[in-house]
C-alpha cells in the first residue's frame, strides 16, 4: 500500500482528489487564520481556486494565455511567486546578474557552476610566489597589478609565474585552492 502523500504537487500524477489538508469546505477558512499576512492569505487561497479560476488569474496577469499543458501546480506555483514578487519586490540587479550568467553556462553545457568568491572592489588579493609578494588590487572593472589594469586573475597569474595557471585558483579562491592553503597552513 502506497503512503499517503501531503504534497500539493501530488494531484498533477494521481488524478485523485486533492490530498492537501483544509481542501474543501468554507473557501475564507485560510484568509481568516491568525498569523496570516494578507499576501500569505491569498497565496493560500490559490489552492482552492478551481483550474479556469487559475487559468483566468495568469491570463490577467500575464496578458496572454498559460502555455497549453501547464499543471495546476506549476499555475499556483507561478501565480504565489508573482504575488510575492509584487508584495516583496522582485530579485535585485545582482541576482538578475548571477542568474543570466548561469543560464549562460547551462546552456552551454556546463555541468556545475563554481559560485568561487565574490570579490568586492578596494579588496586587496596577496599571494607570495618564489620569495616576492605580489599585491592585486580588485577593481570595479578588473584587477590592477603594478599599475596596469587587466581584466582576468589568469592573465596576472600567468604574467607572475610565466606558465598557464587558472588565475582565481593561483590566489586561492577556490574550493580546491583553500584546502591546499589550509592544509600548508597545518603543516
Amino acid at each position: 500500500m502506497k503512503p499517503v502523500i501531503h504534497d500539493a504537487s501530488a494531484r498533477q500524477y494521481t488524478g485523485g482528489p486533492s490530498p492537501v489538508p483544509g481542501r474543501g469546505g468554507n473557501r475564507n477558512d485560510r484568509a481568516r487564520k491568525p498569523g496570516l499576512s494578507d499576501i500569505e492569505a491569498e497565496i493560500a487561497g490559490l489552492l482552492d481556486r478551481s483550474t479556469q479560476e487559475l487559468r483566468l488569474a495568469w491570463s490577467k496577469l500575464h496578458r496572454t494565455e498559460p502555455p497549453l499543458g501547464i499543471s495546476r501546480d506549476l499555475l499556483i506555483r507561478s501565480l504565489a511567486y508573482d504575488l510575492q514578487q509584487r508584495a516583496h519586490g522582485g530579485p535585485n540587479l545582482r541576482l538578475r546578474r548571477r542568474l543570466r550568467t548561469l543560464t549562460a553556462a547551462w546552456e552551454r553545457g556546463a555541468r556545475s557552476v563554481d559560485p568561487g568568491v565574490v570579490l568586492k572592489a578596494g579588496s586587496t588579493l596577496v599571494r607570495q610566489w618564489r620569495g616576492h609578494t605580489h599585491a592585486i588590487l580588485v577593481r570595479e572593472d578588473g584587477f590592477e597589478y603594478e599599475g596596469q589594469r587587466y581584466r582576468s586573475l589568469t592573465v596576472i597569474a600567468e604574467r607572475i609565474t610565466g606558465a598557464h595557471w587558472s588565475g582565481p585558483r593561483f590566489f586561492g579562491l577556490t574550493g580546491r585552492a583553500r584546502s591546499s592553503v589550509l592544509a600548508e597552513a597545518r603543516a
